[in-house]
């Protein structure tokens, strides 16, 4: 929902204070006015005895010039005192931010006298050690089941290999979804190692030519596109991202594979590009295909939710953290990615990262703890 802009706390405090300033000056001069006309009329009365006039010329512009005076000082005093007491609201509105950008380590530790800004503040810092505490450890259980279940899949997958060289025909057969079986989850957990270590931001970061990035992608995926009949095309320039060539080269296969499975079933065609705009290195990943409904594309990216529309029974049905291990990836290195439907059918997906520029040194992980092995 789009909120119109308004004043902001600090403005409205201003005016409020410099309103009720004013009023009360204005009633302690009417006040002061009165006393001295009932009370003092000799001290306002002009040579001449016209006292009205004496009035005009003389408690007017007096009147006038206070009034004017509490006016600058009520806006001022006003605008100083607000920002002084909303200062607390200011530094816990930039932490809730931070926690929105996934840094949940940030605290905002309010120093100053027990009020409502302060206890306001302490259940802020709890709740956030309470959720990176249980994102901690939800990622930590990730990647160690994800870990402990590699090792005996690969073993299994050892076995079925020398299992068929004296079995029988059906028994090949039963080897062989075994097998099938076998591989699927050995890339389930390869997929959620790389979704957990994206998450966490747990790399280091350099420039990356998304160009070449693209090119190693598009080759590796030749043969398979071959298969399928489907063209794959490179265009665009040398654009170079700050991040990590590895995870970069998984997001960019991912979406090319992605755009290969999900293609026409014969002469389709996907097409890569690469080029900078505005500071901010693009990739363009766009595919020939059906028709995808508008309200299909936000559910595209969540793990495990590929849409019935798009999903495949032709042995390349994924494990279904395609797109959502390319969100996260993107995600983890400050982009933004946006999924639209080709008016012709199909789809094209625009990730937007930051770019890298000349010199830009290496960064190491966010994190002290070791990245995870894939």
């Amino acid at each position: 929902m789009t909120r119109r802009p308004g004043l902001s706390a600090r403005l409205k405090f201003t005016l409020s204070y410099a309103g009720f300033l004013m009023f009360a000056g204005a009633i302690l001069l009417a006040v002061i006015g009165a006393y001295m006309v009932r009370y003092a009329p000799w001290a306002l009365a002009a040579p001449d005895g016209r006292l009205a006039r004496s009035v005009r010329l003389r408690l007017l512009p007096a009147t006038a010039m206070a009034l004017a005076f509490l006016l600058v000082f009520g806006l001022v005093g006003g605008w100083l005192l607000a920002g002084r007491m909303l200062a607390p609201l200011t530094r816990i509105t930039e932490a809730a931010r931070m926690a929105a950008d996934g840094s949940l380590s940030h605290r905002i530790r309010l120093k100053g006298p027990s009020d409502e800004f302060r206890e306001l503040a302490d259940v802020f810092d709890t709740m956030l050690e309470q959720l990176e505490s249980h994102i901690t450890e939800q990622q930590r259980f990730a990647a160690n089941a994800s870990h402990e279940l590699r090792t005996p899949l690969a073993i299994s997958r050892a076995l079925l290999d020398v299992a068929p060289a004296d079995l029988t025909q059906k028994q090949r057969e039963l080897i062989d979804r075994l097998r099938t079986v076998n591989t699927r989850a050995i890339d389930l957990t390869e997929a959620l190692l790389l979704l957990s270590r994206a998450d966490r931001k747990s790399f280091t970061r350099s420039p990356v030519d998304l160009s070449l990035i693209a090119e190693e992608a598009t080759e590796t995926l030749l043969p398979f596109a071959e298969q399928r009949q489907i063209t794959l095309h490179v265009t665009g320039e040398a654009t170079h991202a700050l991040g990590s060539a590895e995870l970069l080269l998984q997001m960019v296969t991912n979406l090319v594979q992605n755009a290969i499975v999900h293609n026409l079933p014969s002469d389709g065609m996907v097409r890569v590009h690469t080029t900078s705009q505005c500071g901010a290195s693009v990739l363009q990943v766009e595919n020939t295909g059906q028709q995808i409904p508008p309200e299909l594309l936000p559910t595209l990216t969540e793990p495990f939710q590929r849409g019935a529309e798009r999903a495949r029974t032709d042995g390349h049905a994924g494990v279904g953290l395609g797109l959502a291990i390319v969100h996260s990836i993107v995600r983890a290195h400050q982009g933004t990615l946006d999924l639209a439907p080709r008016p012709t059918g199909g789809l094209l997906v625009t990730i937007r990262l930051p770019e890298a520029h000349a010199g830009t040194p290496h960064q190491p992980p966010p994190s002290s703890e070791a990245p995870l092995d894939r």
